[in-house]
């Protein structure tokens, strides 16, 4: 699509691993107050080598090939700093576990990273928004609602992307169907718009399709997105106001997708056992914690609602002083316990539902599972909420992933949270993969570290 060139986490990619040597050539200079000869930069280079692909790696993981990185870049320092703290120390262990190479660089590994850090951040704040820079198009963004309104917000402010709103008309607002077209007409001039994005199933919209027509087919001036599919682009969720039953018969499918679900199902068992073996390790240390803080189970048993609505029962440890079903934090006197609070942080409560993975009612991946209560309290509230039951339920998903709650939250804990929740765990329905289910792992490990730190 013409919004986002996706050469650009390329480009990314080739240029932190060119920083990567850069930073290790300088490392070896300053730590031996000369230029490395060909034999030690050989020695090193080997072994780093297989490190630069780990910590590529990393950086993925940390989301620094995303498509809103440019966007947030007051926190590019932070994050690329404890990202290359990791670096650093999975480079050291390396070197520890892996003696092969006959090198055992501390002292260049302190150096290497007081020197990439900043090269790094150069890169990634300067240079490379500079080589991004190309003539943006513009378009004419025709919508309603605050999906329109972020869209026109992300669009406008992210430098990355190839398009730029030089007009926005809010169908909420317009009483006079021609006005729209004499506006969109004006446009064509002066602010030479060649793009047009916008719905046409919307009501008003109607009117407009013959000047649409024109202007796309015959006229050749403008090229027309639906907003709708711009938006999953931009957002990696899907707009509810999209959703109609028709978009359910076009976009999910109940099928089985054969060997995506062999492969996902193989993973899952695996994962299960090993997690199993995890929670029997650390249930003596828990139940003795739990004895020491006061009276309660170490278990509970919660009525949860899985794969096609089914209700199944899943077995957590306990991290609250209540189990209560159908209430959000802060409804009840229900409090999170001392030990509960490292338990969730951690999502080590969570790791006793292996049996669930390994009964086949849950996996590995999916759309978190609500309560029983809850989620009927969820589905009177909100349009097409029982959709996200057409996959089996997970430990960890898109929305887990992708999805900033309020601080102090692990789960959404209002309407309008769980409403972006839903957009997307239906992106995750629509386009689940073996490739996005390893992307969704892959960043769980890395929210769950984010989580441990301060």
């Amino acid at each position: 699509m013409v919004v986002f060139s996706k050469k650009e986490p390329i480009l990314l990619f080739l240029g932190d691993i060119a920083l990567f040597v850069a930073a290790l050539w300088l490392t070896l200079t300053v730590r031996y107050f000369e230029l490395p000869s060909t034999t030690l930069l050989y020695d090193h280079i080997v072994p780093f080598s297989i490190l630069f692909a780990l910590w590529a790696l990393i950086f993925f993981i940390a989301g620094l090939y995303d498509k809103h990185t440019v966007i947030f870049k007051r926190k590019l320092p932070t994050i690329i700093l404890n990202t290359q703290l990791v670096n650093v120390s999975i480079a050291a262990l390396f070197f520890f576990f892996v003696p092969y190479f006959g090198i055992a660089p501390k002292t260049n590994l302190i150096i290497y990273l007081l020197i990439s850090f900043p090269l790094i951040l150069l890169w990634r704040l300067v240079i490379f928004p500079m080589l991004g820079v190309r003539k943006k198009q513009k378009a004419i963004l025709i919508g309603h609602g605050k999906e329109m309104k972020d869209l026109e917000t992300e669009i406008n402010n992210n430098p990355r992307y190839g398009l730029e709103f030089v007009l926005t008309i809010d169908l909420a607002k317009v009483t006079n169907l021609n006005d729209i077209q004499k506006e969109v007409l004006v446009r064509i001039g002066p602010e030479e718009a060649s793009i047009i994005v916008s719905n046409t199933r919307n009501e008003k919209m109607e009117a407009l399709l013959p000047l649409l027509y024109n202007l796309t087919f015959l006229q050749i001036k403008f090229q027309f997105i639906d907003i709708n599919q711009l938006y999953e682009d931009v957002f990696d969720r899907i707009p509810l106001s999209s959703l109609q039953r028709e978009w359910f018969l076009e976009n999910i499918s109940s099928t089985s997708a054969g060997v995506y679900d062999i492969m996902k199902r193989t993973i899952d068992v695996v994962a299960a056992l090993t997690m199993g073996v995890v929670t029997a390790i650390i249930y003596p240390l828990v139940y003795v914690v739990y004895k020491f803080e006061g009276d309660g189970p170490v278990f509970i048993a919660q009525k949860r609602i899985g794969k096609y609505n089914e209700s199944i029962t899943a077995y957590k440890f306990r991290s609250m002083t209540q189990n209560e079903d159908g209430v959000w934090i802060g409804e009840s006197k229900n409090e999170v316990t001392r030990i509960g609070r490292v338990l969730r942080s951690t999502s080590l409560d969570e790791f006793t539902q292996f049996w669930n993975i390994l009964k086949g009612e849950m996996s590995l991946i999916g759309p978190r599972n609500d309560v029983s209560g809850l989620g009927s309290r969820l589905a009177e509230a909100i349009p097409h909420y029982n959709m996200r039951y057409l996959v089996k339920p997970g430990l960890s998903g898109w929305a887990q992933i992708k999805q900033d709650y309020s601080k102090g939250n692990i789960s959404p804990q209002s309407v309008e949270e769980t409403k972006i929740r839903l957009s997307y765990d239906l992106y995750y329905i629509k386009n689940k993969s073996f490739l996005l289910d390893i992307v969704i792992a892959l960043r769980t490990i890395q929210t769950l570290i984010s989580r441990l730190l301060p």
